[in-house]
């Protein structure tokens, strides 16, 4: 699986975390910059968050789409220098450049989008026409539908698909081509949009891979109720004939939390996915590899056994483990597709049943050096513990900073981690990291506000809160010279890195 088999290092950093004049960052300039900062620091992977339109609470885990990609990310540089849209002009103020303000960034970042597409269907090129209807019928498959659900959408004021005027929830043919043909300039924006975000991405991307950066994608398990893939296929989940949910997502009580997460996400009927060979789960993954070279699939434990919540409860307690596809599923892609670069996402209740799955698959699994120091040295995810078919981190965009980490351990954590890293809390950072890099995993991630060694008011989220995260954001004033010097030492020192890099 490429890179997944080769001694390599990278940094989680999501595109909207980049700095940028423009209220939350994108493919602009400034992705660009971060892939020569990667280099320099001789890390070869950059991970992403998902990169789906963001849904309720702005978080990219609930999007309407499992396919488009989303609006915010889309750069307003490249529109301007092909003519499509004048300079922008900045709200009273400007943005804060240290995190997304999502109710102020949405709606202005939306109008400059309008004005670029208004600009292009005015003024493109016979060339630029070519390549955008070329890839409008490429991505047909999923756009079609994608569009039109943004359309519909807005002409019913964002309420839910399924209080849509009938033939529309239920997608009679009738009504579904008077409404193509009455929303067509909504319709054509929306395919504007995603093929700036493919067109830039590819850009991005591409100069990636010629550094020797490859790029780590995420892909949700589940998708949202309310989207267009749930409102395209509404007969792949477990929907009642009113296409409300008598099932939810979610996770049972743990160390964590007492009664458990109820997602809300409805479940997927894998008995009528596997009639046809699972194609939407093949085209959902063919799309993702177009964009990553490699991904992380979460919750990767759902594909084994999956915690079914009834709708009714407010809670997860009184949910119950319910059989998934299991190998069928990834035997499927596989013979669609080729050999699969997924990171399985394996946290949480691991069962037996989960850890055979995964290693039948061929699929590495995460360690996460914050779980680490709660017990003893028997503890799985000690770095001594570690195969080189994992993907070692210091923490995950779910969990604290490390140095937030250490400021809220329990004295039993801090003295096992002064113990077996030698370090305290002007180091911990680098000690985690170094950590994770000296381990036999094949690959070390660290999140960005670890090599920042910043502490927890950095933090991208916090699972079972539904306000104030996947805002954060750096500005290159707060880097500086040293974490380039010391992480691509580390890297260097630990067969991750080029040698040159040690000094």
């Amino acid at each position: 699986m490429g890179i997944l088999n080769q001694r390599s290092s990278g940094v989680l950093l999501q595109i909207t975390s980049l700095p940028g004049p423009h209220g939350i960052g994108d493919f602009g300039p400034e992705a660009f910059h971060f892939v020569d900062w990667l280099v320099s620091a001789g890390q070869r992977l950059w991970q992403l968050l998902p990169t789906t339109p963001i849904g309720p609470g702005d978080s990219p885990y609930q999007s309407v789409s499992a396919f488009a990609g989303s609006p915010l990310m889309v750069a307003l540089e490249p529109l301007v220098a092909s003519g499509w849209l004048s300079a922008p002009e900045l709200p009273d103020g400007g943005f804060d450049a240290s995190r997304v303000d999502y109710p102020r960034v949405v709606p202005w970042r939306l109008a400059q989008l309008r004005d670029a597409a208004a600009g292009f269907f005015i003024l493109a090129t016979a060339d630029d026409r070519v390549a955008f209807n070329t890839w409008c019928v490429a991505q047909a498959n999923w756009l079609d539908d994608y569009v039109l659900f943004m359309a519909l959408e807005a002409a019913y004021d964002g309420e839910p698909w399924w209080r849509w005027p009938a033939p529309l929830r239920t997608r009679d043919p009738r009504a579904m081509t008077v409404a193509r043909r009455e929303h067509a300039d909504e319709i054509a924006f929306w395919q504007f949009v995603q093929w700036s975000f493919d067109t830039q991405w590819a850009g991005v991307k591409s100069y990636a891979n010629t550094r020797g950066v490859a790029i780590m994608g995420d892909l949700p398990i589940f998708i949202a109720h309310h989207s267009a893939d749930c409102w395209a296929r509404s007969d792949l989940y477990e929907l009642d004939a009113d296409f409300q949910p008598s099932v939810v997502a979610g996770v049972p009580p743990d160390a964590f939390t007492d009664e458990g997460q109820r997602w809300g996400n409805p479940l997927y009927r894998w008995d009528r996915m596997a009639t046809d060979n699972y194609a939407w789960w093949t085209a959902r993954v063919r799309r993702a590899l177009g964009h990553a070279d490699v991904f992380r699939i979460d919750h990767f434990r759902g594909f084994s056994a999956y915690w079914e919540v009834p709708e009714s409860c407010p809670t997860a307690i009184e949910g119950r483990w319910v059989a998934g596809p299991g190998r069928a599923l990834f035997d499927a892609l596989a013979a669609a597709l080729g050999e699969l670069p997924i990171v399985a996402e394996d946290l949480g209740i691991i069962t037996p049943d989960v850890t055979a799955l995964r290693e039948a698959c061929g699929f590495p699994g995460m360690r996460v050096l914050q779980f680490a120091f709660g017990g003893d040295a028997s503890n799985p995810y000690l770095p001594h513990h570690c195969t080189a078919a994992s993907v070692i981190y210091t923490g995950t965009h779910d969990n604290d900073t490390t140095r937030g980490w250490w400021y809220s351990a329990t004295p039993h954590e801090r003295s096992f981690v002064t113990s077996y890293l030698a370090a305290d809390s002007h180091d911990i950072h680098w000690a985690m990291i170094r950590a994770a890099c000296n381990s036999i995993a094949n690959t070390a991630v660290f999140p960005m506000q670890d090599v920042l060694g910043l502490d927890g008011t950095h933090r991208m989220n916090r699972p079972g809160s539904p306000v104030g995260n996947w805002a954060w954001r750096f500005e290159w004033a707060m880097v500086g010279d040293e974490p380039s010097r010391v992480l691509g030492a580390i890297t260097a020192a630990s067969g991750r890195g080029p040698f040159s890099l040690l000094g």
